[in-house]
């Protein structure tokens, strides 16, 4: 039921987005790897931890404590298969950690949100030129290094965050200096190397296009602490926006999400940060229509599109949204149209016109953050709204339904 306020305080898990590939980390060495500040409850970290236990790696997972931990001391297995990769586009994280340590791996072709292609070209581009021999066969990458992978210089023809880990991690048991040319500059990716420094790998330029890897013989174990997810962090601050209400993120870093800062403000939200949390509200300002075009970190995330969208739904005048990440990322327009939003999407790009108020309907999730984009949307709608097939929120956000409550939502989950 909408038409509530958002007052109170929100504690900001761990980033998916960054526990998955230090997840898939593990694999290179077979010394115990222990995660703190992790989604635990989310459903890709409980997959990947099956995909991982295929392939003989030791995980426990302690939920109240929000850590995991994980040993790749035994190897049973190479074979990551298709009935869990295909639940999720991070499993093929596993390919370049287990070609490195192994010198093989068969792994199957990932499935995940349908947002787009995505191939995974560019991994195995990579890996190929590290010297490793792959062939496609019956949907599954079946790839040695019979003479182990060596160190080359590779550039991305254009920015990606997963072969850019893959190549990364891969390139720390490689024989040789591995320099990666336009790498994708995201906080996860940043993360990830600082875990892989603190296992013993010599890595410089994170943070930037050029990325150094002077590979070692081996890797150890460590303790490392996943960064505050910046997508939920982003996700709260739009609904504080839209809601007209005041939250204070627990646990989050305004330096993470510096491209959304900006269209908030202009659309008047007013954010502070303070120690490690960020306080935002609107104080009674109109959500004014403004403009984002999605691009590669520093830009505006693709993973925050759907839900500024929801928020230019009730702004006054228009905005336009553009979309030059993924092809197929307009999947929600349709939903939030059935709750008399007024969008009209023209290739890329989609102009949201602002209306008086949504109307409660029932809506179906097409991927992650359309999902959370609909809650966004219903908890401003006049009326109740139901949404559909949730599993898709259960990847990505972790105890949405109790974050939301404890604000004022009025919420609950339907079995």
């Amino acid at each position: 039921m909408g038409g509530r306020k958002l007052e109170g305080t929100i504690p900001v898990s761990g980033a998916k987005n960054a526990a998955l590939p230090l997840m898939c980390a593990a694999l290179l060495t077979e010394a115990p790897l222990q995660l703190t500040n992790m989604p635990t409850t989310l459903g890709d970290i409980v997959t990947l931890s099956a995909v991982l236990g295929e392939l003989g790696v030791r995980t426990a997972i302690h939920k109240d404590e929000h850590t995991v931990i994980l040993q790749a001391k035994d190897k049973t297995s190479c074979h990551a298969p298709y009935d869990l990769v295909r639940k999720m586009r991070a499993s093929i994280l596993v390919l370049g950690p287990l070609l490195a340590r192994h010198g093989q791996a068969e792994v199957s072709l990932p499935g995940g949100c349908a947002i787009g292609t995505r191939p995974v070209d560019l991994h195995i581009d990579g890996l190929r030129a590290m010297g490793a021999l792959i062939e496609l066969e019956s949907g599954y990458i079946k790839a040695t290094a019979p003479h182990g992978l060596k160190g080359t210089t590779i550039v991305f023809p254009k920015v990606s965050v997963g072969a850019t880990e893959n190549l990364m991690m891969a390139a720390c048991l490689a024989d040789g200096c591995t320099v990666l040319s336009k790498a994708a500059q995201e906080p996860e990716i940043v993360d990830l190397g600082e875990c892989l420094i603190k296992m013993g790998a010599k890595i410089e330029g994170l943070g930037t296009d050029e990325i150094r890897i002077q590979g070692v013989e081996k890797l150890k174990g460590t303790t490392h602490d996943v960064i505050p997810d910046r997508i939920e962090t982003g996700t709260w601050m739009i609904a504080a926006a839209l809601t007209g209400g005041k939250l204070q993120l627990k646990n989050a870093k305004l330096d993470h999400v510096t491209a959304l800062v900006a269209p908030l403000e202009e659309a008047g939200l007013i954010i502070k940060q303070t120690g490690t949390d960020i306080i935002v509200s609107r104080e009674g300002r109109p959500l004014t229509g403004t403009d984002i075009m999605t691009k590669p970190y520093p830009g505006f995330p693709t993973d925050l599109q759907a839900q500024f969208m929801t928020m230019l739904t009730l702004c006054m005048g228009a905005g336009m949204v553009t979309e030059t990440i993924f092809e197929n990322r307009f999947m929600h327009v349709p939903e939030l149209c059935r709750m008399g939003a007024n969008i009209t999407v023209h290739n890329g790009s989609a102009i949201i016109r602002g209306v008086n108020s949504l109307k409660g309907a029932e809506v179906m999730a097409t991927d992650l953050r359309a999902s959370v984009a609909l809650v966004l949307a219903a908890l401003v709608a006049e009326g109740e709204t139901t949404i559909n097939r949730i599993y898709h929120l259960d990847r990505g956000y972790e105890n949405i339904v109790d974050k939301l409550r404890a604000c004022g939502a009025d919420i609950e989950r339907v079995k």
